[in-house]
């Protein structure tokens, strides 16, 4: 089975519809990065929504459906989101995530916990993770 990739860079939700971030993230300084991805017959099985700003990248949502995980597609779309959002001029990466959903997905790819909501949902914990896009000097 193939699978396509589409990107879209012209999502300004927040910036029309938002005082707060009209004004904190002025016309232009928000770029967004939606990549869908799409089956053989051009179903979405895939995709993260994202904004490059403030020199970070910030994933909104990022979902496969079940039948499509586990074949490496997650990995790919998460390196091609960070790959475009460095050439946006982002030097880290910030996303939220449940203890139920995909931490340690995130964890193997450099992500690390940096806030804790526990008991949210009650027996479970909201995490807030970042990364470092900039190269590790030794």
């Amino acid at each position: 089975m193939k699978y396509s990739t589409d990107v879209s860079l012209e999502n300004e939700f927040n910036n029309e519809h938002s005082i707060h971030h009209k004004s904190a993230k002025r016309n232009e300084s928000v770029q967004p990065t939606n990549i869908i991805v799409t089956d053989d017959k051009d179903r979405w099985i895939g995709g993260i929504i994202a904004e490059v700003y403030w020199n970070w990248l910030e994933i909104n949502d990022f979902w496969f459906d079940e039948n499509f995980r586990g074949k490496g597609l997650g990995s790919s779309l998460l390196s091609k989101t960070e790959e475009i959002a460095s050439g946006k001029g982002a030097t880290s990466v910030m996303l939220t995530t449940f203890e139920f959903q995909v931490r340690s997905f995130y964890e193997l790819y450099g992500y690390k916990v940096v806030g804790e909501v526990r008991d949210y949902p009650p027996g479970s914990s909201y995490y807030t993770m970042v990364k470092s896009l900039e190269p590790i000097m030794d």
